[in-house]
């Protein structure tokens, strides 16, 4: 692989550049000719996040792809750059978010026999538009009611890989 630039250059300035994760593929599709292997990428990676180590911001890898974003430790003062950001969320819409991750695929009436209340229609609606939900088929049941899953901007949004990646129910706080 012979390359104008150093590989782990080039991620890095795709990575710093990309508002969105970018996969193995894209990375390596950046490339006309003497595409990288996701091996290759994979080690440069590594390497750029080894170079790293003394710094506030790391590579993760995340259920789309990789990113770069700051290190756990350094959000008390990033935080304050974005006040407008730091979104607080109803405990229903927050109760209804975890029920569908962990149950998923699961109907509204569902949600509403767990939490034991209706399920107001725009918690839906905006978790559908945060894309982190979609409807994912419908339930073989009269009325054939949605089935509702999460998505991989879910996941990215909450810095997890995959599902499995999610904390013990027991381990969480709904707190709005």
């Amino acid at each position: 692989m012979n390359h104008a630039k150093p590989l782990n250059l080039i991620i890095e300035g795709a990575l710093l550049a990309s508002e969105n994760p970018l996969s193995l593929q894209d990375i390596a599709n950046l490339f006309d000719e003497n595409k990288p292997s996701k091996n290759e990428i994979k080690k440069a990676i590594d390497a750029l996040n080894n170079n790293y180590k003394n710094h506030s911001f790391e590579i993760i890898n995340v259920a789309s792809g990789f990113r770069m974003q700051v290190k756990k430790g350094y959000d008390n003062w990033i935080s304050k750059l974005n006040k407008q950001s730091s979104t607080r969320y109803s405990k229903a819409f927050l109760e209804t978010l975890v029920i569908i991750a962990y149950k998923q695929p699961v109907t509204r009436g569902d949600i509403e026999e767990i939490r034991g209340v209706a399920v107001n229609p725009q918690i839906i609606r905006n978790l559908i538009e945060f894309e982190w939900i979609k409807v994912v088929g419908h339930k073989e049941t009269p009325g054939k009611p949605e089935l509702l899953a999460t998505t991989k901007k879910f996941l990215d949004y909450f810095n997890l890989k995959s599902l499995s990646d999610l904390p013990p129910p027991s381990e969480l706080e709904l707190e709005a």
